[in-house]
């Protein structure tokens, strides 16, 4: 994959999102330093989308599924597992937007599931 650079507004925007997300994960008692699944969402067309699933095991993710959408546009699911400190998002999320440059494809964020304890 070539590396295009990424826009520093976008990065600080997606990033500034990450913060209240973490934030509200925070809150309901999610421990950050606990590896989870973390979800990554992609959106675009149906032959740059099913290009970008063909290269999960290269860019380091597991793909999960692709979905067609009512107004055509396809999206594609990968999943890896990370902590979500906000040094280790921040480079996810860097990374996902050299995803998008590199593919054309829009990055449609990241998820996960709160981790309160071992048994979660």
């Amino acid at each position: 994959m070539k590396i295009v650079p990424v826009d520093p507004a976008r990065l600080a925007a997606e990033l500034e999102a990450d913060a209240d997300v973490l934030a509200a994960l925070a809150a309901n008692g999610d421990i950050a330093t606990l590896a989870r699944p973390v979800d990554l969402h992609f959106k675009g067309r149906q032959d740059l989308i099913v290009t970008l699933g063909d290269d999960a095991d290269e860019l380091g993710f597991e793909f999960v599924q692709f979905n067609e959408h009512e107004d055509g546009e396809w999206s594609v699911d990968f999943t890896l597992i990370s902590t979500i400190e906000a040094d280790v998002l921040a480079k996810l999320t860097e990374r996902a937007l050299e995803i998008e440059a590199a593919f054309g494809v829009d990055y449609d964020g990241w998820g996960c599931v709160a981790q309160t304890g071992p048994d979660t």
